[in-house]
């Protein structure tokens, strides 16, 4: 427990100055922040914020009323604080008055007093700075929902600037299917966002610095009171607050004022977050290297002993994306789809380890998401090549990453065009690719006719070769060879009869015809690479 002096010690004078503190005081037991014209229900300890008091006869009111129910203090800001009419009505009713410093945030003062009362060492985080208001973790963020919702008295969630939920506030008095949702998907839903975009809510979120009113919507979305938050310049989020109809002037500059600590928190969030994404993608890239460290980097990332996949994305063709945006893209694709991949980037390529399993998470979900979201890439949208290895167990990933690449490098040349390379159902294709990198360093392509037949197509314009593979593709079926030359089958046929008597060829020999075939898929393969 902790008494109103000691308080003001731990929250630290620049935020809080100590205008009138009676002899005895007892401890302080809740933060009560006060609503306008209505008479505060207080328990004997209580601190009372006077966030709405608009003038010296509230505040003398306020304190009066405040000390005849056995309040411990009353926070106010200047002029009211240092008003000789308001001082008098705090000695007379034996409770302190405190000064709260110009510029500081309600609801960054309402987490540093509940933090204070709760036992939070404030004053030792930050190298003992008493006006710290502690690490950027997740819980801070819900703490600090809690104050915002307190000093706007209305439900809030804190959005990054993708609309995703990071976090809000603990009451629910007042809300709608909208927020509803929002709170469940973490993130607000496409048509909910639809509607905001619609009333050109994020045109002017994006653009604007000041809080902004949306009326409620003729499908029973309620008001909303949103305020952008930035810091030099760029927008980090956004905070939203459920209201059932315009605030007062006061609460909603209360609601603005707590922007900049919210912008902090954000940042201090961001950094903790790109921490911990920097030490999990240290430890991807170790079992992507199943060197000696990867069984304690699967400890340490809580990996389970199933098999993996590991998934290759390259994003590097898009015009104008950034290499550290890769990360975020990768974040965008793979919302909603269950606990995410592990993450790693490694030479301007993104890899991924999924579990190789069909439940939420797993392999399956992650290849729909994918694939769906190939099909359905707009024009401007990064383009992404993916490629995955084969299922392996996590001390040997080192095999999935390697087949993972050589599958992109199949992508990459155009060899295929399926949404995703999965090194079991293209292998055949790597067969291809290592046979003709062998053939071509041999030098095959020089022996038997096909260097004459070469010659004479590019010579005369002729498509010998052309023809000649198809033949040896579809032995016997002039129509389906015919068809893949977009020609008549009778004109494949002279073709062939004319081929026929441009070089000596035994066709009717299955050796012959296996080299033949070696050697053009050699050729035709080469000219991908």
């Amino acid at each position: 427990m902790i008494d109103v002096r000691a308080l003001a010690e731990r929250v630290g004078p620049t935020l809080l100055h100590l205008v009138h503190v009676p002899d005895s005081t007892g401890c302080v037991g809740d933060v009560v922040i006060t609503e306008p014209d209505v008479t505060p229900a207080l328990a004997e300890g209580d601190l009372v914020l006077g966030v709405a008091v608009a003038d010296p006869a509230h505040a003398v009111a306020l304190v009066r009323e405040c000390g005849a129910q056995g309040a411990a203090a009353v926070l106010l800001k200047a002029p009211m604080a240092t008003d000789g009419e308001v001082r008098h009505a705090a000695e007379s009713g034996g409770l302190a008055l405190v000064e709260v410093r110009h510029g500081t945030a309600w609801a960054q003062l309402v987490w540093l007093i509940r933090a204070t009362l709760a036992g939070t060492a404030v004053e030792d985080v930050d190298g003992g700075d008493p006006t710290s208001v502690g690490t950027a973790g997740v819980g801070d963020l819900f703490r600090l929902a809690d104050a915002v919702a307190d000093v706007v008295d209305a439900p809030v969630t804190i959005e990054d600037a993708h609309s995703q939920v990071l976090a809000y506030s603990a009451r629910q008095d007042l809300t709608d299917p909208a927020r509803v949702s929002t709170i469940m998907g973490r993130k607000q839903p496409d048509d909910v966002l639809a509607k905001f975009r619609a009333r050109g809510t994020f045109r002017r979120l994006t653009r604007g610095s000041s809080a902004i009113f949306v009326p409620a919507q003729q499908d029973g979305t309620l008001p909303r009171l949103i305020m952008p938050i930035r810091m030099g310049g760029e927008l980090l989020g956004s905070m939203w607050a459920v209201v059932g109809d315009e605030v007062s002037e006061e609460r909603a500059t209360a609601f603005a004022d707590t922007a900049p600590l919210v912008a902090l928190q954000l940042l201090r969030w961001r950094v903790v977050a790109d921490a911990e994404r920097r030490r999990s993608a240290e430890l991807t890239r170790r079992l992507l290297e199943s060197g000696e460290g990867w069984r304690a980097a699967a400890n340490e990332l809580a990996l389970s002993d199933e098999a993996h996949r590991v998934v290759t994305i390259d994003v590097s063709a898009a015009d104008g994306l950034a290499e550290g945006h890769r990360l975020a893209v990768w974040e965008w694709i793979t919302k909603g789809i269950g606990t995410r991949p592990l993450i790693a980037e490694v030479d301007g390529l993104l890899y991924a380890l999924v579990p190789d399993h069909g439940g939420p998470g797993g392999w399956s979900a992650l290849r729909d998401t994918l694939t769906l979201h190939v099909h359905r890439r707009a024009a401007d949208a990064p383009r992404l090549l993916v490629a995955a290895g084969a299922a392996a167990a996590v001390g040997d990933l080192a095999r999935s990453r390697a087949q993972a690449e050589e599958m992109l490098g199949v992508l990459r040349s155009g060899r295929t065009h399926e949404p995703i390379a999965v090194h079991e159902e293209l292998w055949h294709l790597l067969v291809l690719d290592r046979m003709a990198g062998a053939a071509i360093d041999a030098g095959i392509g020089t022996l038997g006719p096909l260097p004459q037949l070469r010659e004479h197509d590019h010579t005369h314009g002729t498509e010998y070769l052309a023809t000649l593979y198809a033949w040896l593709r579809h032995p016997g079926d002039p129509r389906t060879a015919g068809a893949e030359l977009c020609v008549h089958p009778n004109t494949f046929r002279y073709r062939m009869k004319r081929l026929s008597t441009l070089v000596e060829v035994d066709l009717t020999d299955p050796e012959v015809r296996s080299a033949l075939l070696v050697q053009l898929l050699a050729e035709r393969w080469a000219r991908h690479t």
